[in-house]
């Protein structure tokens, strides 16, 4: 059987282990947190190298994409450079075919007409495969990276400006301690709502859910959230708080959609190759023979 083991900054009360079958592979799938603290993921990737198939990096992205040219997050090197022996994945390889894919599913499939929503994207240099997909459909976007990640109250509504603010500030974002730009450990269980008129506003809630949740007005109108790393404590916080339906990026695995790093840790394994040999197409591919489809939850029928 592969393990997989995702090392995860975020909060301990959020650790899942599931067993499943990929292709005709068996795998055991661990997410264990370490609530913010840097120095108890160290340890763990240095206990568990070389005797686990693959890592998953949760909690931190090691780089972000803007317009097709990448950025290193400074800080994720520090748990990527213990990973000696056994891959590590945070999720950035697959990012852009995946949940591109999962837009487009969406679409195709009848799940959501998503042409002419109003889609506000918490963060989207971390998911600009979806926000691509997004605009390629015609949604109606709202981009709040500078609003809700570095605090400066300025919405974007296309990716061209995106592309154009983003290069000139993501080399001075990724060089700043990344608990400045990310709820980590205990943090992520505190919800601060903020700036929540872009929410009200909103017929779609998109991208990371950490980032989502973290600034989630008390009570909303029915929007429908698409993301990926929601458990059933999640959903019952959703429901109570207005959210109308939840579409995961990723399927459900034993109770809890994963995030891309597990998904692309058990790809890169299937695939047995080097990292840097896997290509795009090979992702994709992939995705295409594992015909993984997003989970769709409706709140309205949804009980603990």
């Amino acid at each position: 059987m592969k393990r997989i083991v995702s090392v995860s900054l975020g909060s301990s009360r959020r650790d899942h282990s599931f067993e499943t079958e990929f292709m005709g592979v068996k795998f055991h799938i661990e997410r264990i947190g370490t609530d913010g603290d840097w120095n108890r993921a160290i340890d763990l990737i240095r206990e568990l190298d070389g005797k686990v198939d693959a890592f998953g990096m949760g909690g931190i992205d090691l780089y972000v994409y803007i317009a097709g040219k990448r950025y290193v997050i400074k800080d994720a090197r520090r748990l990527m450079n213990e990973a000696r022996k056994t891959p590590m994945l945070d999720g950035s390889g697959l990012k852009n075919t995946l949940e591109r894919k999962c837009i487009m599913d969406i679409q195709r499939d009848g799940i959501m007409d998503l042409k002419g929503k109003r889609v506000l994207m918490v963060c989207a240099v971390d998911r600009f495969g979806m926000a691509e997909a997004f605009e390629e459909i015609g949604a109606r976007l709202t981009l709040g990276d500078f609003i809700y990640t570095v605090g400066v109250p300025i919405p974007m509504h296309s990716l061209r400006t995106l592309r154009i603010l983003g290069s000139v500030a993501a080399p001075f974002i990724v060089n700043m301690p990344f608990d400045k730009l990310y709820p980590t450990g205990k943090e992520q269980d505190v919800i601060i709502p903020k700036h929540s008129k872009y929410y009200y506003l909103a017929d779609v809630l998109a991208g990371d859910f950490l980032y989502i949740r973290r600034y989630l007005p008390e009570k909303l109108n029915g929007q429908v959230i698409i993301t990926n790393t929601t458990t059933r404590e999640d959903m019952q916080m959703l429901k109570k708080r207005g959210i109308s339906k939840v579409i995961t990026t990723t399927p459900d695995m034993g109770g809890r959609s994963f995030g891309t790093n597990v998904i692309e840790a058990i790809m890169v394994t299937l695939m047995g190759r080097p990292i840097d040999k896997i290509t795009p197409a090979d992702y994709f591919s992939m995705l295409q023979e594992l015909n993984l489809k997003p989970g769709v939850v409706n709140l309205e029928e949804f009980s603990a």
